[in-house]
């Protein structure tokens, strides 16, 4: 079957009956077991003999790899798999209690029998629709009344059941329309039994539920967004701005002022493109995209056609209405004819122009008119994903709330109007990472929240921070001129540290494009919770903020204000070590350490050896950033191993369309050996220019590549190593050898790092304090570590402790500064965190 963003409806309605047949267990004329994976069974009870082989909202495929299963008939039938007995009274109709059984196997940990009725204790819940109204998770005019968060697919009890009778099927036209079931006597159950293998539980969801699409790679970019009358030239002009301040934005989104909102002309919901902002919208972006802009519009479709509209009488003719008085036409979003008229006769001439997605906000009734169990969010989420798909070739995106079960296969999702405020950021690590236990992995919240409160710097730079280690990093608010997100609107330090934050985002890129094919091959979302790997500790449930952002980094977002100078966390840690980035600090693991950080630092952990690839151009717009050159960075403390993903970026083949490289790094004595291995797939690159970056190194006394001495730099400021090789290509291995001075003393892993950032931050306000101040040779160094080390190499070992020895004794080198009073040297010292 070929594999395109999603498995086509169309294809599994061809296909399925004929390819399940090899899954099924046992059937009677009431009755049938499917067997999907070791560790997920299809249930069905059809009282008519009238079994489901439709897909449905949740279940879309019904073709399922080959599982190895026995089956046992007598008066009950056992089915057996790796993982799973079922065991059922032949015969005995309806699933119950006293009928059913399902128990865990040896290895399922922990061990559970399940029975129809049970209800689970533990469930480590889902996500919600909106963050519209909440005041984190409590809403907003309440003390105590909380999120009402759905269910997700995991329970620290071990199972779940997934009861899809009652939901709505496609039919098998050439665009899968819903139909209504026919029967809602039927019993058409889903059970996964996984214990605490929690990955394998929502990869074993996609085998029938389908996967996540990947999404273009642009969206991992900055997006840019304010509902704001914007025009045409203030949008240029704004585009132009962030070029300047070196913040290139890559999604673009114009709010609802694209259309007409005045009465007689448009409202909420408008179709028709305000000329007075916008003369020649096509103009504009056909400009955007020529500079890798990428653009979508924000609609509101409840509202139907309006006869004032330019499309209405096309729009009309369309549906065959009579427009006689010209009636308006009301949105009816389970009609295909007119949903077909919405896409082409409004939104696919704009799309022809330039139009890249569509922002979707739907705020009005929750369930279809006509099918009243319907979801509307759910529904037109399928509708517009769906038809993107069919209809272009460039990569489907949709943008838009969380519809439910089964919306995992409409990617990004827009969480709302968050309120401004540190109980509203403190809620989005958590809203994330249990969003991942329905694979609803791509939230973009509003950063630095939407309205009703003022917005400080240090919560937007503590929002931007926990944004660029989010799915999306999107700036967003309501029309309010107070508050104000560009970032030269805010004081000098604020404006840098927002600059670097979206800079250091870009430059991840490839990691995270890495790991959001993950989730397309594995259900794994990019900010996933700690239990997933470390199901049996407590800790991992407890410090609901703390999360893993791929494979290979864990975060504890800052979400309270400072105090002084410095925000204090308790942090844990799970087993292992992990290289704390921004103070260069490598901790032990099994444990939970309070940490300090400054504004500009921000509780981010690597695992120790891992290798992390990045761009070596952050400057450039993501869709249009040249692969071939980028960083490998190399973590100490272990063996690392890293397997990168590249692709077109935008191609919907990207199943067959790819690239896989992988990097691997040993250490052996005073050796690093670092092998790039030939790129495998036919999506390659001629060729490649890397640059190696190891952490926290040494100075090098050989470097070779192939066995050839190479050319190398230190980075002081970083106290790391680069190893710029020669180009080569993806097709060619590649193995690096980096030879160390034996026995080498130096720690560069003890914090060191953060205390020089500190400290050449304070020397340099120092003198905005004191101008004619003669440093002494503690201060002089404390401002010139990282040049000295850049220029002169060799003297790493002996300037490292020197400032160390400055360092741990503040006390003496500030006593020894001519010129500082008592005042002075306390302001220093609580600079440098001492």
């Amino acid at each position: 079957m070929k594999k395109l963003l999603t498995l086509s409806l169309l294809m599994l309605m061809a296909f399925g009956l004929q390819a399940q047949n090899k899954n099924i267990a046992y059937q009677d004329g009431t009755v049938r077991f499917t067997v999907i994976t070791d560790g997920a069974i299809r249930l069905e009870y059809a009282p008519n003999g009238h079994f489901v082989d439709n897909a449905s909202q949740v279940a879309v495929i019904r073709d399922y790899p080959a599982v190895d299963f026995k089956v046992k008939e007598g008066k009950t039938i056992e089915i057996t798999t790796a993982k799973l007995k079922l065991k059922y009274k032949k015969g005995s109709g309806a699933f119950t209690a006293d009928n059913l059984s399902i128990s865990s196997l040896k290895g399922v940990v922990p061990s559970f029998t399940w029975k129809p009725g049970m209800v689970q204790e533990h469930n480590l819940k889902g996500t919600y629709r909106t963050l519209d109204r909440y005041n984190g998770e409590i809403r907003s005019g309440t003390t105590d009344e909380k999120m009402p968060i759905e269910d997700g697919l995991l329970a620290t009890d071990g199972w779940t059941l997934i009861d899809d009778s009652q939901s709505y099927l496609f039919d098998n036209s050439d665009w899968p329309w819903v139909m209504e079931r026919e029967s809602l006597d039927n019993q058409d159950w889903y059970f996964m039994g996984y214990g605490h293998d929690y990955k394998q539980a929502l990869k074993d969801f996609t085998v029938f539920a389908g996967k996540v699409p990947l999404p273009p790679r642009y969206a991992f970019g900055y997006w840019w967004s304010r509902f704001w009358a914007y025009s045409d030239k203030e949008l240029r002009d704004l585009v132009k701005k962030f070029d300047q301040y070196d913040i290139p934005i890559d999604v673009l989104v114009i709010d609802m002022d694209w259309h007409y909102t005045e009465e007689g002309k448009g409202n909420w919901t408008g179709w028709t493109w305000n000329k007075k902002l916008f003369p020649d919208y096509t103009r504009l972006i056909a400009d955007m995209g020529r500079r890798d802009i990428r653009t979508t519009l924000n609609l509101h479709p409840a509202g139907g056609v309006e006869s004032f509209e330019e499309c209405y009488d096309e729009f009309a003719a369309y549906i065959q209405l009579d427009t006689t008085g010209r009636p308006y036409i009301p949105w009816q979003g389970s009609d295909k004819r007119y949903m077909s008229a919405l896409f082409d006769v409004i939104l696919k001439p704009m799309e022809r122009n330039g139009i890249d997605f569509w922002w979707l906000d739907w705020q009005h009734w929750l369930n279809d008119k006509q099918l009243t169990n319907l979801s509307v969010t759910w529904w037109i989420n399928y509708c517009f994903f769906s038809n993107f798909e069919r209809t272009r070739d460039t990569r489907p995106m949709l943008y838009h709330r969380w519809g439910g079960l089964g919306n995992h296969r409409y990617q990004i999702g827009f969480s709302g109007d968050a309120i401004i405020s540190w109980q509203g950021l403190d809620f989005q690590p958590y809203f994330n990472s249990t969003a991942s236990n329905v694979l609803y992995g791509f939230w973009s919240h509003d950063i630095g929240g939407h309205c009703c409160n003022e917005l400080t710097p240090e919560l937007y730079a503590r929002w931007m921070q926990f944004g660029a280690l989010s799915p999306i990093l999107r700036s967003h608010s309501t029309k309010d001129a107070a508050i104000k997100k560009e970032p030269w609107t805010f004081p000098v330090e604020y404006t840098d540290i927002i600059r670097n934050t979206i800079q250091q985002r870009r430059q991840m890129i490839p990691y995270i494009y890495t790991m959001a094919r993950k989730a397309h091959d594995e259900g794994l979302s990019l900010c996933r919770p700690l239990y997933y790997d470390w199901p049996d500790c407590p800790e991992a449930y407890s410090f609901r903020n703390e999360y893993m952002f791929g494979d290979d980094m864990l975060v504890a977002p800052i979400t309270a204000p400072m105090e002084g100078n410095f925000s204090t966390l308790d942090i844990w840690l799970p087993q292992g070590s992990w290289y704390e980035v921004c103070t260069g600090t490598m901790l032990q693991g099994g444990q939970v350490v309070t940490r300090n950080f400054m504004i500009d630092e921000y509780p981010r952990y690597v695992k120790a050896g891992a290798i992390i690839p990045q761009y070596t151009d952050c400057h450039q717009h993501v869709g249009g950033t040249d692969w071939t050159q980028f960083d490998l960075m190399i973590y100490p403390g272990a063996d690392g191993d890293f397997t990168m993903y590249y692709d077109d970026g935008d191609d919907k083949n990207y199943d067959e369309n790819n690239m896989w490289v992988r990097f691997q790094t040993t250490r052996q004595e005073n050796t690093c050996l670092v092998s790039i291995n030939p790129a495998e797939g036919n999506f390659i690159p001629a060729s490649r220019n890397i640059t190696l970056k190891f952490v926290a190194s040494d100075v090098p006394v050989h470097v070779y590549c192939n066995d050839k001495e190479i050319e190398w730099e230190y980075d002081g400021e970083n106290f790391t190593l680069v190893v710029a090789l020669p180009e080569g290509n993806w097709k060619d291995k590649t193995d690096i050898r980096v030879e160390y001075q034996k026995n080498s003393t130096i720690n560069l892993t003890n914090g060191t790092l953060g205390n020089y950032h500190r400290a050449v931050k304070a020397i340099a306000e120092l003198k905005n304090h004191k101008a004619n101040l003669d440093l002494n040779d503690a201060l002089g160094l404390f401002g010139s570590l990282g040049q000295q080390v850049t220029y002169f190499p060799n003297t790493l070992s002996e300037s490292v402790n020197l400032f160390r020895q400055y360092f741990d004794d503040i006390d003496t080198s500030l006593e020894q500064q001519k010129g500082m009073d008592e005042d002075l040297k306390a302001w220093f010292k609580e600079q440098v965190g001492k």
